[in-house]
């Protein structure tokens, strides 16, 4: 459940929950709408929604849990272990990409085995020089190299 949910519920409007909690309009709004998240929010924000809802902190918190392992506590979604990755490591992580898109089509890439190959150069080069980390590179390779994780 998220809080546009939680709102519906409560039969509450996203401009009534800001008056009752004094938490700009523009605020519950981009919550609602997923551009921002609850977790990005302060405590203060937290618990002024959460009284106007009329529940605990912990409950409003558990409407973005979904999207978070239990166990690990990190995003379902692996996406940001794509972020700040080397300019060159981008660059052949595009052309991979393309390569894909192109080989899923049902079409060949000739260049296909050419992008691999640097991707994985590229991928081994970062881990080593520790521009990224060993997890960023097991995801990497997994994903656009389409290889299984190594559990040394």
């Amino acid at each position: 459940m998220n809080l546009k949910t939680l709102l519906e519920k409560k039969n509450m409007s996203m401009y009534r929950l800001s008056q009752l909690s004094g938490v700009p309009r523009t605020t519950v709004i981009d919550i609602c709408s997923g551009k921002s998240s609850i977790e990005g929010c302060n405590a203060i924000t937290v618990y002024r929604l959460s009284q106007a809802l009329g529940c605990k902190m912990e409950d409003l918190m558990k409407t973005a849990t979904a999207k978070y392992d239990r166990r690990t506590g990190l995003p379902k979604d692996k996406s940001y272990l794509e972020k700040g990755l080397p300019p060159y490591l981008e660059k052949s992580l595009n052309a991979m990409k393309r390569s894909w898109k192109i080989e899923d089509s049902g079409k060949p890439d000739i260049h296909w085995d050419v992008h691999w190959c640097e991707l994985y150069a590229d991928i081994n080069s970062a881990e080593n020089e520790q521009s990224i980390s060993k997890k960023q590179a097991d995801y990497l390779r997994c994903k656009y190299l389409k290889t299984e994780k190594n559990n040394d």
